[in-house]
């Protein structure tokens, strides 16, 4: 056991307060009773799975099994949500397999039809999500400092030190995605930091490879090398506010992606690299107000038209859920219809 003193990098840090034993992921409510997501948000979040979901099975040819696999799925929230609708066409639930992957116990509640692993299957055909995942995939934070990067060290309360300089892989890693920035004579106050994405990378490219045919589509904070923060994204969250990120287990412990890092490391025929406000407004959800006619003719039709357009605005907010980064990567499959004009 880690002392409240001792220090080690962020990433084992993280992986010892989010995935150990009664780490944060693996004990307690799970994610929903500490931060929104999505999934949380909207109804229409799911239903926008499910579109998508009919047009991967179109563009594979209504296979004889459709899989729709939730990579950090949670309490399996996603995948009941948009069971719940299909169940109901028949077309696609008799092919339809649900898989939620997650390093935590089943929930006893969920719907049996939902499978449960702890590792995602292989040689799937059909539809990879991986909504808020690659964000806790646990990564090393540096430091820039007169000679170079150096590792960040964090101890279980959260006190820092400054470690030494990463390994050749991170250097280039560095290098290649996130440069050092030029300073002046006089050292900036904070210091320039950065997240090295080598480990989402590598969590990437293995969910992609995971498909055999079909659509795999990362969903998250994320930057790309023209945009990088300068300061970091290293945060904690709690009880649904942004605390210290101390490792112990209390907190999530987050920090936003390098997509295009992750987009370049896997191995797929095709990238589309969007918003979710761009993606939401091509498949028709743009959170728009109804016609105020339709309140005269249809009062209960307008105020159901009301709520869906406030939740589906929350989803497309620019400044909000709309501005995620969606990295979607596709294997022996033609492009889905709504994604082909992003």
């Amino acid at each position: 056991m880690v002392g409240q003193t001792e220090t080690r990098p962020w990433s084992q840090a993280m992986q010892q307060a989010l995935y150990g034993p009664g780490g944060f992921y693996r004990s307690g409510a799970g994610p929903a009773a500490h931060f929104r997501t999505s999934v949380h948000a909207s109804p229409l979040f799911a239903a926008a799975v499910l579109r998508l979901l009919g047009e991967v099975d179109e563009a594979l040819n209504s296979p004889d099994e459709l899989a729709l696999v939730d990579v950090g799925a949670g309490r399996g929230e996603l995948l009941e949500a948009v069971w719940s609708e299909a169940s109901a066409r028949e077309t696609l639930s008799r092919r339809l397999r649900l898989i939620a992957v997650d390093l935590a116990d089943r929930p006893g509640e969920l719907d049996p039809v939902i499978e449960w692993r702890h590792t995602p299957p292989r040689e799937v055909t059909g539809l990879l999500i991986a909504n808020e995942w690659l964000d806790n995939v646990p990564c090393d934070v540096v430091e820039a400092t007169r000679d170079g990067w150096r590792v960040v060290e964090v101890a279980a309360d959260g006190a820092e030190r400054i470690g030494s300089a990463p390994n050749p892989l991170d250097q280039e890693w560095l290098s290649t995605w996130w440069p050092k920035p030029e300073t002046a004579d006089t050292e900036p106050d904070p210091p320039p930091r950065a997240e090295i994405g080598l480990s989402r990378d590598a969590a990437w490219a293995e969910a992609v490879a995971t498909l055999d045919r079909g659509v795999a589509i990362a969903i998250d904070y994320a930057h790309v090398r023209e945009s990088r923060p300068p300061f970091g994204t290293l945060a904690g969250y709690a009880g649904g506010r942004q605390v210290m990120p101390a490792p112990d287990g209390s907190c999530d412990i987050t920090a936003h992606v390098a997509l295009d890092s992750c987009a370049a490391t896997a191995r797929a025929d095709w990238t589309v690299h969007s918003t979710q406000r761009e993606v939401f407004h091509s498949l028709g959800i743009t959170g728009g107000r109804p016609e105020l006619a339709l309140a005269a003719s249809d009062p209960r039709g307008y105020l159901r038209a009301l709520a869906q357009a406030s939740t589906a605005a929350e989803l497309t907010d620019p400044h909000g859920l709309g501005a995620f980064g969606w990295l979607v990567q596709g294997v022996a499959v033609p492009v889905p219809a709504s994604l082909t004009g992003l």
